[in-house]
């Protein structure tokens, strides 16, 4: 499947390795978009995200109105869950359900690589912090509060 034309939206198929319905950059993240919102009623999104080592975290946040699960491919993920920090290693599995507090970062020396699904899904948010990010500046942790609050997100 290859990125598709401005406007143009992927069908529903087979998405390979490094493939994507959407790509969009932040905080040093690379992230992959498997499945969006508009093709499956909204219903979910899935990307498969690079974490940089030492990158920017996301400043600490819930959900309201969606649930949020992390599936380690490769590297740790550090997720701060509830104030309690917990190392993901290669094939663990996270649920953060909708309303927990948590961020997350890469603690390691090398880039790790997960899968984050949303439901329902949260792909417009990722479009609107990829345009943040794509400044000569980077957005001040108060932009990115401001644009979580409008997808339903809550500082922590």
């Amino acid at each position: 499947m290859s990125e598709p034309t401005s406007g143009e939206l992927p069908r529903p198929g087979v998405v390979g390795a490094g493939q994507a319905a959407r790509t969009y950059q932040a905080r040093g993240s690379t992230m992959l978009f498997k499945a969006l919102a508009a093709q499956d009623d909204g219903d979910f999104s899935l990307m498969e995200r690079t974490l940089p080592p030492g990158g920017r975290r996301p400043p600490p946040h819930r959900h309201t109105n969606c649930s949020e699960a992390f599936f380690v491919l490769d590297g740790q993920v550090l997720v701060t869950l509830d104030g309690h920090d917990m190392a993901l290693d290669r094939e663990q599995f996270l649920l953060v359900p909708r309303g927990t507090a948590h961020t997350f970062s890469n603690p390691g020396p090398a880039q790790a690589r997960l899968l984050v699904l949303h439901a329902p899904a949260m792909d417009g948010y990722f479009a609107a912090l990829h345009e943040l990010w794509a400044r000569p500046a980077p957005p001040s942790t108060e932009e990115e509060r401001a644009l979580m609050a409008r997808f339903g997100m809550s500082p922590a």
